[in-house]
């Protein structure tokens, strides 16, 4: 019996002492294996962000030297004469966002609760897919949509049909960041109100909505930015001018539009102006995903402490 045990540890000696070989053989092509991976994915990282630091180096060393206060607070000047500015675009495109607002939240918001609480039904099913649909198809396809919609029956080019030209593009993205964010919150919130007596309207109202608010701020925020800059939509509603805006009812200028027209002008002065107009666009688009930004960070919060 002693015999057969010294051959059993002997054997399980030479096991260990062999694993531990090759597991040292390993080691190093295991680590250098684990290296590229980390190189290769801190390259890819690289190749995303150095195009957005290009485009936001090409817009500080050329747009912030055009920038003045009468850039804030003139009109622009007549053709072919230099300064003025562009606050007339710059309240346009607040105006313009406001309606948006108006437009396509109410109706995102709603039909991101029916797919989130009536999920199983065929009709979620339809509005579902139309919704990703919708996010593929191109700006200037819901320009020519909304200028068929409001500018051919109203005869003019408006504020009202270029807000709700960007307010049909917000539905999707509405729609699908509420219904995501409405699924987060846990059955047992939903359950407990229906267990107190009452209606699903109600719970879903005062508890659902109540817990994800942080979540659909964030995703009427992500819209918002997605279409700020928006051109082509404006360029066939909102179509433009050159003074402050009076009506609603009439053309209206705007920072895409205005930055387009100075753009392709033969003017070097309007340059100048068409990039520090680029400039303050994405500084409000920034602006604006930094405010979702916030509310993601504290609705994952909000998430985290209730597991």
């Amino acid at each position: 019996m002693v015999g057969y045990a010294e051959t059993i540890h002997r054997n399980d000696a030479q096991t260990a002492s062999a694993i531990k070989a090759a597991f040292e053989r390993t080691r190093s092509y295991r680590f250098w294996k684990d290296r590229i991976a980390v190189y290769f994915l801190f390259l890819c990282a690289v190749c995303v962000l150095a195009p957005l630091f290009s485009i936001l180096g090409d817009l500080l060393t050329q747009g912030f030297s055009a920038l003045n206060l009468d850039f804030f607070t003139k009109l622009p000047k007549p053709v072919g004469e230099s300064g003025g500015g562009m606050a007339n675009a710059i309240v346009g495109t607040l105006i313009l966002l406001g309606i948006a607002l108006t437009v396509g939240v109410p109706i995102g918001l709603g039909a991101g609760i029916y797919l989130s609480e009536y999920a199983g039904s065929r009709f979620a099913f339809v509005i579902r897919f139309l919704t990703d649909v919708m996010n593929g198809v191109p700006s200037i396809v819901y320009g020519i949509f909304a200028y068929t919609l409001f500018v051919v029956p109203m005869k003019s080019f408006s504020a009202w049909s270029g807000g709700a030209a960007l307010g049909i593009m917000m539905i999707p993205i509405v729609t699908r960041t509420t219904e995501q964010f409405l699924r987060m919150v846990p059955s047992t919130l939903r359950e407990a109100g229906l267990a107190l007596g009452a209606p699903r309207w109600r719970v879903t109202i005062d508890i659902v909505l109540s817990t994800a608010k942080g979540g659909i701020i964030t995703g009427v925020m992500v819209a918002l930015s997605r279409v700020a800059g928006e051109t082509a939509p404006l360029l066939f509603t909102a179509f433009g001018n050159r003074f402050w805006h009076s009506n609603l009812t009439e053309p209206i200028a705007a920072l895409p539009i205005q930055i387009f027209s100075y753009a392709i002008s033969p003017f070097e002065d309007w340059h100048r102006q068409a990039w520090a107009g680029a400039l303050v666009l994405i500084f409000i688009v920034f602006l604006i995903n930094l405010i979702a930004n916030y509310f993601v960070s504290r609705q994952s919060k909000m998430f985290a402490g209730r597991k």
